[in-house]
């Protein structure tokens, strides 16, 4: 035997390490033994200290430390002790006997036997010829020795003969021997620590949903010789199982008759007897045998006393080599459930099933030697829980390829270029990586080579070998004389084809060997000839062997099989495609296979390549076309697996298929249906997989993810892999990927020219693996991310790292997190990633489970585009682009001493943006450090520190902004010793200092105030969430002066009193420069102070830092705001004489600081005194009646107040004018709960001032008496007054009270009455002469009576000029009484009458209603649409009596009377202008009524009939009667689908309309020929002002011809083309044609896909239309290009009114150009940019666009991208937006924070109605200035921004 292995002493402590925890829990349970056995090894001075120790678990630990320190001999010792004398856990055992050193077993036994006999060899055996017996005895006991030996040497020449030489089939005078290299070939096994938990993994079905790296257990498969498969890892006396495990073809049975053979050559001593079974065979048995039957009549008889042998054999059973073959192959089931009941007996018969399991149990001979080979399949349960050493058969390695093929070819003189040629070719060489595949290579290369020396062209896929196999195999038998291939095939035919026959029938019926009668003789002597068939004995019992005939290889009867369903006429398509699928490799639990197909449906695979068709032509004597069928139902089964859910194995099968058939399409399709993703989870790959996996993927057009997860693979898989072109992202996961793989990998990157992203995680490489990896990354340009987490990255070389990194132009991210890395590394490579001109941002955070080290990159330097930047281009030669970097420590434990190592990264670092060192432990001490730090270091624009949050962050100016700063006049401070020579000094920065929430207190202010004060360039100072208290606000406020840049100041939760508020106030008279100052002593106490820019003076020698007498800015005031404060009269009066003090103070908020009457009525008191105040808020406070008329009572204290406003008795708002000049004021008082009680109170108030220009006394309690009462207070002075009612519960009967009022009123000008839900009620009044006289009634629900009185009222007002009933229950007899009711009027009077019977009545009805009339009619409109039926009357100067109209209407009988109303009709629109129907029905006595009576009127000029249903032939009639309209001036005929016939009548009209200025058709079904028509006509009419053409079919023709007549009609002022269906070239005509149009003010030309082209077109002809107010091109496939031209081109139209560019994908480019040119647009009323792809960057420059738009009220922004920043940009624009009336931004990302912003200052907008946002949020608004919020989803997001808006100002 080999001397044992021996362990070093580092193997030794890591193989303690991990038994450590299991041995201590098992030996707590024998704490005795193991004292007891420690006093062999150790002294006994070193055990007497423990009898103290109580604890068994605690005494076996320390025993265990002494055992180890003693030595690793000593160690070996107990070790070895302890697997002897206790019954381990077997995965504890072979922990334990591997830190042992393997094989130590044996050398006790050596101790007591003699030095020459060898220690595996049994005490009797070995001392049998030393014993001196007795004499009676001797002869007995001398048999029972000697037989056992005689069967031993039987077996010896017995496995000689069968397995030293291997025969073919029927060769007796013929011997062909395996080549040499078979003989002599060993494969690399892999031994599995763990005792068969891999083993599961492998054989169940595949863990494809795990994710992860695998354990870390799972790496140690180690190399291995045969003859460790045999070192002891068991206790003597148990049965040792080991299990070999292979792919086919790897050699497992070539490998167990070789162990055969050098048992046999004495070379396995331990071993007296080795038995070899193959299941193939023990499938033929059909009876129960015994164990001793097994083996003498199954193997091999003794010659004589075979008792005796057994016997023998029991006795020495730890010295019996069992070997069970090919389990795989087992036909049976193996449910070993019942084996063991009641324990096994010698004499049982047993089926094979149970034999085997009670062998490898230990139930039978325990103590033996068992060894089962299987390909890699679901195994029973019994032998998973029985393995003791697993290992699995690769094949061989190239080193082995090479030994092989040398030794084939030894006597072969080129057999230098077979090697050659091998090597030179991946594929060939992965295949021969298989030893049963290199044999058939070497055999096919032998034949070539042989043939054709110079040139040698082998097959591609194992199929197409293998009938070159045959094919040589025949060739070399019948020789060059039998002719050519066909020839050969021909000859042999038949029997070819009754070897496929036996070889399918054979694995149909699972059945591997043959017997004579199975096999017809002619198949039988071609096989045997050809060394196709095998002969051997076959036991089935005691009797005489029979011959047993087998395919030489399974392989080849897969083969044979898959060969006969290809060629045979009896198989179908069908047939086909039952047989083929991808066998799984993992069969279910216990259950037995029902098919030895491992290789078919690669084979079947394989014949349907192309390559093999002429073979199987010949074969089947079919021709092309029946073979192609056949080969065809493979290829569409292929695809068709394709597309299910496949496995990783699966995955790798289908691609072995696609490569056996060498169709790229075929491999095409099948990777797209892979969908370009491989995952490979916890399986092995060998090359050969890989090859077929790489054919797929090169095959593909698009770039593929590998993912190999706890994938087991040789580094000739890597090899491979190089040649697979489109693999973009590569990723490894494994324990077994160490620097040895990473060295391989590093071979293959520069062959993987797609990969962007490399990722090997979860292995063990260490720092040299690292940099030889990213070494061979750096020539890969492509590379864009290196995912290297969790490996053993330790130290590495971080200079030649970085400077590998420099050169990758796009790599993005480096990640080598969970790599351990030390704190020292870490800061080596902060320090080189800052020198890294492409590196930008380091990040690293240690933890506890995970720590992070991560670095980012960003595109090389040369390849950014220049600065855009034009302010200072003149000044700069070369612009460098700006490089930012970030650095983030977080959690590094960072300490004082590595301080200056990060202060020199900051300093050595010019283009550094942020660094993170949150989570370091700061102390103050700590945070002084750092912030002197920053002094150091210009460049640091921020510092934000919380020692609560451990969070501490610093950013820095960019390089190029910091370098671009203008130069001041001033410098930004000074100091008294500063020279003269310093007026040229470098510009500082501006910082932002943030140290919130680190438990400041007054006592550290001093430190830290001296550290701030280095610091003189702090802009923003935030000490929020701090201890500071009054003492260290007031200590602050004296450092204050010190900081001269300091824009503002946050001291929010403090912990500050009333004392310091009053200080805070009284800064704002001694601090001139404060800007705003907002004060909170609530819950969260709020102190945030805002500075104005000061101002330098320039003294004559220095630079003086003093101060202005005020702010530069001082024209926007100043502003004070106290909130949430409990404060009294006293404190209010106190408060007031210090702001009172304060120059500028423009705005004060007291809101939400319950103040009382007494301390309202004081504050008001001061209002005379604040000079300056414009607003006065007291917001959240609860004011009682009295408080509410000492807040209108203002006015009459200070005459500067131009508005008071209360809301809901809780919110009242001042607003002050500039000075005492008269101006418009107005009082509101809005849901305050006012009654009739306070009316008489509020007016005398309000008379003392003089009625104010608005009083809105809405959403109160004032009901019909308030009503009443107030009129009569309005009534008794003449004002000019706009008075608001709404909501306060007026019924019927007030609003009746107010008509009356109303008609007998003389300065009553407008009533707007509404008793529905909106409750409308609004009065205007005028002291001045006013002509007009509104009344207008919506749904007020009045009732007969109601509707009665209302008509005798209206008899009474005269001078009514407009009266308008809407949906108020009048009947058409209250509508006759109303007409006879309004004729007291000396002017033109318009009556609206909106009700549901006007839809119903006909037009003539209608039309006999109207003349009811007093007056003569001068328009009649009739909306059925909208229930509209409206009345224009002029009054003559005498009226006819009403009653001899209607008693002379009714007199006339019923034919006369029909006349009678034509020629009443007649008169009564004798003067009718205007005549406009909508969506009426026309009969024909009603058309010809209107073409005979109505459209021939004189005066007639403005005629519509839109969406009316009228007969054909009345249309015709209507279009001749438009003949006689000569006065005619605007002419609608919308949605009246005019039929092309009447186009051209229609035309015929025209020329009597000379006067006609606009034309409507829209909505009609013109086509290109009616258009063309009609522009004939449009020629000789030169007063047309518009044209509607929209949403008709006109297309290039008819539009090109309307652009040659509007280049004659210079008046045109709006054209409506839109809804049509032009081309660009037609776009490009009409636009030249427009340039033409002067006087053109609206261009609608929306939905026309006119495209760029147009555009651009229509910019160039914008110069010409500088009288353009509406441009609408919504939906016009404007893309960039056109949008940019078109925005920039609008700046020369200053009049525009209204834009409309929506559902244009317009590009951010676009938008800019239209920003920029904005403020041209100074009557800009409407925008509309939906669906634009507006973002949040083009959103800056609208939002400063939009700031620049005085008359701007709608922005229509929806479908957007608009996120939250896009929003806070909209949000800074709106203030100045006085006129804004809607925003929707409805389907954008706005959230929260923006929506938020976005109410807070939409509330400043004082004429804001309409909001839409992506919150679903809406605000409707009353009719007038009232507010209402309506919201459609409750969220809390809405309902924050809603409080934002209801807590500010909304009214200005």
């Amino acid at each position: 035997m080999q001397p044992p292995f021996r362990n070093d002493d580092l193997d030794l402590e890591a193989a303690v390490a991990r038994a450590r925890p299991q041995l201590l829990e098992f030996l707590s349970h024998h704490p005795n033994w193991l004292l007891t056995t420690s006093r062999r090894f150790l002294p006994g001075v070193v055990l007497n200290g423990l009898d103290g120790i109580t604890d068994h678990k605690v005494k076996v630990s320390v025993l265990l430390d002494l055992l180890e320190k003693a030595g690793p001999a000593t160690w070996k010792q107990f070790a070895q002790s302890l697997c002897m004398e206790c019954n381990l856990p077997l995965d504890l055992e072979i922990l334990l006997l591997s830190s042992a050193g393997e094989g130590n077993l044996s050398q006790k036994q050596e101790a007591h036997t003699d030095v020459s006999a060898q220690s595996s060899v049994p005490k009797g055996f070995a001392q049998r010829r030393h014993c001196n017996n007795s004499v009676s005895d001797k002869d007995v006991k001398q048999q029972r020795l000697d037989s056992p030996e005689k069967y031993r040497h039987l077996l010896i020449d017995s496995i000689c003969r069968r397995y030293g030489s291997r025969r073919a089939a029927g060769a007796a005078a013929q011997e062909q021997t395996q080549p040499l290299a078979f003989n002599q070939a060993f494969v690399n096994l892999v031994i599995q620590q763990s005792k068969a938990s891999r083993l599961k993994e492998r054989t169940d079905k595949p863990r494809e949903g795990v994710a992860g790296a695998p354990k870390p257990e799972e790496c140690a498969d180690t190399a291995m010789k045969v003859s460790d498969l045999f070192r002891s890892v068991v206790p003597s006396g148990t049965t040792k199982v080991i299990f070999l495990f292979g792919k086919p073809g790897t050699g497992k049975t070539m490998l167990m008759h070789w162990i055969c053979q050098k048992w046999a050559e004495g070379a396995l001593p331990q071993f007296l007897f080795t038995f070899l079974f193959e299941f193939r065979q023990l499938n033929l048995l059909k009876r129960k045998l015994t164990l001793k039957e097994l083996l003498f009549d199954l193997f091999l008889q003794p010659e004589d006393s075979p008792d005796a042998v057994f016997q023998y054999l029991l006795e020495n059973a730890s010295h019996t080599l069992i070997i069970f073959d090919g389990l795989d192959e087992f036909a049976a089931n193996m449910d070993m459930s019942s084996s063991s009941k009641g324990g096994p007996t010698l004499t049982s018969p047993m089926s094979i099933s149970e034999l085997f399991a009670d062998l490898c149990h230990g139930n039978l001979l325990p103590g033996c030697t068992v060894l089962v080979t299987s390909r890699p399949k679901r195994l029973p349960d019994f032998l998973l829980n029985t393995v003791d050493l697993l290992a699995e058969i690769w094949g061989f390695d190239h080193e082995k390829v090479e030994e092989y093929v040398s030794r084939y070819f030894h006597q072969y003189s080129f057999k230098e270029q077979a090697i050659a040629h091998l090597k030179n070719n991946t594929k060939l060489l992965s295949m021969c990586l298989i030893p049963a595949l290199c044999y058939v290579v070497c055999i096919c290369l032998e034949y070539l080579l042989l043939k054709h020396q110079m040139s040698v062209e082998l097959p591609q896929t194992m199929t197409q070998f293998y009938i070159k196999m045959l094919l040589i195999f025949i060739n070399k038998q019948q020789g060059e004389h039998a002719g050519g291939e066909e020839a050969q095939l021909n000859c042999n035919r038949k029997a070819i084809l009754g070897l496929c026959d036996l070889a399918l029938k054979g694995l149909e019926d699972k059945k591997l060997i043959f017997y004579v009668g199975d096999i017809p003789e002619h198949v039988k002597e071609f096989a045997s000839l050809h060394g196709l068939l095998t002969v051997f004995e076959v036991k089935t019992n005691g009797t005489c062997p029979e011959a047993g005939y087998a395919f030489v290889h399974l392989s080849l009867q897969e083969f044979f099989a898959a060969l006969c369903l290809m060629v045979s006429k009896r198989v179908d398509k069908n047939y086909l495609k039952k047989k083929f699928s991808l066998k799984s490799k993992w069969t279910l639990k216990n259950e037995a296979k029902t098919e030895f197909m491992e290789s078919f449906h690669i084979f079947l695979s394989g014949l349907s390549s192309k390559e093999c068709r002429t073979f199987l032509m010949l074969l089947a004597e079919k021709d092309e076309a029946w073979v192609q069928d056949k080969q065809d139902t493979i290829l569409q089964s292929l695809k068709k697996l394709a597309a299910t859910h496949l496995t990783g194995p699966k995955v790798i099968e289908l691609c072995h298929c696609t490569f056996e058939t060498q169709d790229l399409k075929v491999a095409q399709h099948i990777g797209s249906l892979l969908n370009f993703k491989y995952e490979f989870k916890n399986f092995r790959l060998t090359p050969l997989d890989m090859s077929a996996l790489v054919f797929v993927m090169n095959s593909g057009q698009h770039l593929t993810y590998l993912d190999f997860a706890g994938c087991l693979m040789d580094v000739d898989c890597l090899e491979v892999l190089a040649g697979c072109e489109n693999v973009e992202h590569l990723s490894f996961r494994s324990r077994r990927c160490g620097d040895d793989f990473a060295a391989a990998l590093s071979k293959s990157l520069q062959g993987m020219g797609s990969l962007k992203k490399l990722e090997l995680t979860g292995g063990s490489m260490t720092a040299e693996g690292m940099t030889n990896l990213v070494q061979a990354s750096s020539q890969c340009l492509q590379l864009e991310e290196i995912n290297l987490q969790d490996n053993r990255i330790r130290d590495l070389e971080v200079k030649r790292v970085m400077d590998l990194f420099s050169r990758m132009e796009k790599l993005k991210k480096i990640d080598l997190s969970s790599n351990n890395l030390s704190l020292n590394a870490v800061l080596l490579l902060a320090k080189e990633v800052v020198m890294c001109q492409n590196a930008t941002e380091l990040r690293v955070r240690y933890q506890s489970m995970k720590d992070t080290v991560i670095i980012y990159f960003s595109a090389p330097s040369g390849k950014v585009p220049r600065s855009l930047h034009l302010r200072w281009e003149e000044k700069k030669e070369h612009v460098t682009p700006t490089r930012h970097v970030k650095l983030c420590l977080q959690d590094c434990s960072l300490s004082s001493q590595h301080a200056e190592e990060i202060i020199a990264i900051l300093q050595s670092c010019p283009s550094l943006s942020e660094v993170d060192l949150s989570q370091n432990h700061l102390s103050v001490n700590g945070i002084c450090s750092l912030l002197k730090s920053v002094n150091t270091c210009q460049k640091v624009v921020e510092v934000q520190v919380s020692l609560c949050c451990e969070t501490a962050v610093l950013r820095f100016t960019a390089d190029r902004e910091f370098a671009s700063l203008p130069p001041r006049e001033e410098p930004v401070f000074s100091t008294d010793d500063q020279q003269n020579g310093d007026e040229n000094q470098t510009p500082t920065a501006s910082k932002k200092i943030r140290l919130t929430d680190s438990r400041f207190q007054a006592s550290d202010l001093e430190k830290l105030c001296a550290v701030l004060k280095e610091c003189n360039s702090i802009s923003e100072l935030d000490l929020s969430y701090n201890h500071l208290g009054d003492e260290g606000l007031l200590q602050l406020f004296r450092f204050l002066p010190n900081l001269k840049m300091l824009s503002s100041l946050k001291l929010n939760d403090n912990q500050i009193s009333l004392n310091s508020v009053f200080f805070l106030a009284q800064s704002l008279s001694t601090l001139e420069h404060i800007k705003t100052m907002n004060l909170s002593l609530g819950h969260m106490q709020v102190v945030h102070l805002t500075f104005w820019e000061r101002i330098r003076v320039r003294n004559t020698s220095r630079w003086r830092s003093s101060f202005l007498a005020h702010p530069k800015h001082e024209a926007k005031g100043r502003c004070f705001r106290l909130k949430d404060c409990r404060v009294g009269p006293e404190d209010v009066t106190r408060l007031c004489h210090i702001l009172a003090q304060c120059p500028q103070l423009t705005e004060i908020d007291l809101s939400g600081n319950s103040l009382s009457d007494q301390s309202i009525e004081r504050l008001l008191s001061f209002l005379p005194y604040l000079c300056h105040l414009t607003l006065l808020s007291i917001r959240n406070t609860t004011f009682s009646p009295r408080c509410m008329v000492l807040l209108i009572n203002s006015f009459n204290l200070c005459e500067r107040i131009r508005m008071v406003e209360l809301r809901s008795s809780e919110n009242a708002f001042l607003h002050l004018g500039a000075s005492t000049r008269s101006q418009k004021t107005s009082c509101r008082l809005t849901d305050c709960a006012i009654g009739q009680g306070q009316i008489d109170e509020l007016c005398r108030v309000l008379e003392q001032h003089g009625w104010l220009a608005e009083v809105d006394l809405s959403r109160n309690q004032l009901g019909d008496e308030g009503l009443r009462c107030l009129l009569d207070h309005f009534y008794q002075v003449p004002v000019t007054c706009s008075l608001n009612l709404s909501h306060n519960r007026i019924s019927q009967d007030g609003v009746l009270h107010l008509i009356d009022a109303f008609a007998t009123s003389g300065n009553t000008t407008e009533v707007q009455v509404s008793l529905c839900s909106k409750a409308t009620l609004i009065i205007k009044f005028t002291s001045r002469d006013d002509p007009r006289k509104i009344l207008r009634l919506a749904e007020c629900n009045f009732q007969p009576e109601h509707l009665e009185k209302l008509c005798l009222l209206l008899e009474k007002c005269t001078g009514l000029t407009e009266y308008i009933s809407s949906n108020n229950n009048m009947t058409v007899q209250a509508a006759e009484r109303l007409l006879h009711s309004l004729r007291k009027n000396p002017g033109p009077l318009k009556i609206s009458i909106e009700e549901p019977w006007v839809g119903k009545e006909s037009v003539t009805n209608l039309l006999e209603l109207a003349v009811q009339a007093c007056g003569n009619i001068t328009e009649i409109t009739i909306c059925k649409d909208k229930t509209l039926f409206q009345l224009g009357i002029k009054f003559p100067r005498c009226l006819e009596k009403v009653e001899s109209v209607v008693s002379r209407l009714h007199l006339y009988k019923p034919g006369i009377k029909h006349a009678c109303f034509y020629q009443r009709v007649r008169e009564k629109c004798a003067q009718l202008q205007e005549l406009r129907w909508s969506h009426v029905e026309l009969h024909n006595d009603e058309a010809e009524m209107l073409v005979r009576i109505l459209l021939p009127l004189p005066e007639l000029k403005k005629f519509g009939l839109t969406s009316s249903s009228i007969m054909p032939t009345g249309i015709d009639y209507l279009i001749t009667g438009l003949q006689n309209c000569q006065a005619i001036e605007e002419l609608n005929l919308g949605y009246m689908e005019l039929s092309s016939a009447a186009i051209p009548k229609l035309v015929l009209g025209f020329r009597e309309m000379p006067s006609l200025k606009r034309l409507i058709l829209n909505h009609n079904n013109i086509s290109n020929d009616g258009c063309s028509r009609l522009t004939e006509a449009l020629r000789n009419m030169h007063y047309v002002e518009e044209i509607n053409l929209s949403h008709n079919n006109i297309g290039d023709p008819g539009l090109m011809n309307l652009a040659a007549v509007l280049l004659e009609m210079q008046n045109l002022k709006r054209i409506d083309l839109s809804g049509n269906s032009p081309s660009p070239a037609g776009g490009e005509k009409l636009m030249e044609a427009l340039a033409y149009c002067k006087h053109i003010e609206e261009l609608l030309l929306s939905r026309n896909v006119f495209g760029d082209r147009t555009a651009v077109k229509l910019a160039l002809c914008l110069p010409h239309m500088t009288n353009l107010r509406i441009l609408h091109l919504q939906n016009n496939n404007i893309g960039p290009a056109g949008g940019m031209e078109l925005a920039r081109a609008l700046v020369v139209c200053g009049l525009l009114e209204e834009i409309s560019l929506s559902e244009n994908y317009l590009g951010e480019g676009s938008i800019h150009a239209l920003s920029e040119g904005l403020p041209c647009f100074e009557h800009l009323r409407k925008i509309d940019l939906k669906l634009c792809g507006v973002t949040d960057d083009a959103s800056k420059s609208l939002s400063h666009g939009f700031r620049q738009c005085p008359s701007m009220e709608e922005i229509i922004l929806s479908w957007n991208a608009l996120g939250d920043g896009g929003a806070r940009e909209l949000a800074s624009a709106l203030p100045g937006m006085e006129k804004l009336k809607m925003l929707d931004l409805e389907k954008n990302r706005i959230g929260t924070r923006g929506a938020t912003k976005l109410a807070e200052e939409l509330a400043k907008c004082p004429e804001i109605q309409f909001i839409r946002s992506g919150l679903q949020m809406q605000i409707f608004p009353a009719p007038i200035r009232g507010r209402v919020w309506r919201q459609k989803a409750a969220s809390s997001c809405t309902e924050r921004c809603l409080d934002a808006l209801s807590s500010s100002q909304l009214s200005r």
